[in-house]
């Protein structure tokens, strides 16, 4: 069986200057923008596509494993889709 891996995505909001990339690249529909920025985790793949595409590098993707986080950021080989096109 196989199991799907969860991810939490962190944002800086002292960072973040609400563009809207994040929202615009994520293939899960992941963010929402309005007055704030909204962040479903649960939907996450960890593709790191906002991550990598935000410009105030506002974004942290880390793949959670049970019992806790797990050391280190989520690298693109560790993501379902596997890595970013042109990475």
């Amino acid at each position: 069986m196989k199991v799907r891996r969860k991810y939490e995505v962190l944002v800086d909001h002292h960072l973040c200057k609400k563009c809207g990339i994040c929202v615009f690249v994520c293939p899960k529909k992941v963010f929402s923008l309005s007055d704030e920025l909204k962040v479903d985790s649960e939907r996450c793949n960890g593709c790191r596509r906002c991550e990598v595409y935000c410009p105030d590098f506002a974004i942290e993707i880390v793949e959670l494993q049970r019992g806790g986080v797990n050391e280190g950021r989520v690298r693109s080989e560790d993501s379902e889709k596997g890595a970013i096109a042109g990475k």
